[in-house]
């Protein structure tokens, strides 16, 4: 065998193998009254809040073109905030804030906000579907029927229910503006461009410009900054937004 025969198949075996996109069977809606979705937004980054939403559709009025929000462009984001809001039985936002992310970790802070939503809906559901691979327990806000909500987790569930989907797209408009609120005060930081992430730029700035008090402290990369720097960031004050459905 020739030396470029050889290299071309040496090539060849180094090259990685793609695994197949994993396809996942069309979601199978369970036997309930009322349905609904959940999602959040803002796990990974450095500040702010980590923002959820819930959100009972109305089957009598739907909303076209609902998919995973990081599939959307930003305009189209922003219209089908609109028309959700509009059109949805009901509808809530709620979260968590840096300095609870800080004390009960990324994952517990998670699951409150998205109690929180669902606490927040002006109807109660009897099922609450949540995207990913766990759900909290929800309590219904019901007098007439106290206990948990029936819930379930649905891997992909932003692609696959419409009521995620629809959830998922409040949670990215109500975060990323708020990324823009953050940058119209701290334009030095750059958070209208990597909406709090953790990028090469934005670690940069925080060494350049210090902690502030929206940031979560107990995250890498702002620790070690907080450790070189000596300087904690101060308190934020949660909040829960609530429809008027």
């Amino acid at each position: 065998m020739s030396n470029s025969s050889t290299l071309e198949t040496n090539k060849t075996q180094n090259k990685k193998i793609k695994k197949p996109k994993k396809v996942f069977a069309p979601f199978e809606y369970p036997v309930a009254y009322c349905i609904a979705g959940v999602d959040e937004v803002g796990r990974g980054p450095l500040v702010g809040d980590v923002v959820t939403a819930a959100v009972i559709l109305d089957p009598e009025n739907p909303i076209e073109g609902l998919m995973d929000s990081k599939k959307l462009s930003e305009k189209k984001r922003q219209a089908l905030s609109i028309e959700i809001k509009e059109k949805a039985i009901s509808w809530a936002v709620g979260r968590a804030t840096p300095e609870e992310i800080d004390t009960l970790n990324i994952l517990h802070a998670t699951m409150l906000a998205m109690q929180r939503a669902v606490q927040g809906l002006a109807v109660t559901p009897d099922y609450v579907l949540v995207d990913g691979n766990r759900c909290p327990v929800f309590l219904s806000s019901n007098a007439l029927n106290k206990g948990n909500i029936a819930s379930q987790s649905v891997v992909k569930g932003d692609e696959r229910v419409a009521e995620i989907s629809a959830a998922s797209i409040l949670a990215k408009v109500v975060r990323d503006d708020e990324m823009l609120a953050l940058d119209t005060l701290h334009p030095e930081y750059g958070f209208a461009q990597h909406k709090g992430y953790p990028t090469k730029a934005h670690l940069e700035k925080i060494v350049e410009h210090g902690v502030l008090d929206c940031y979560r402290a107990s995250f890498k990369p702002v620790a070690q900054v907080i450790a070189i720097q000596g300087v904690l960031p101060t308190k934020v004050s949660s909040d829960v937004t609530q429809d008027n459905g």
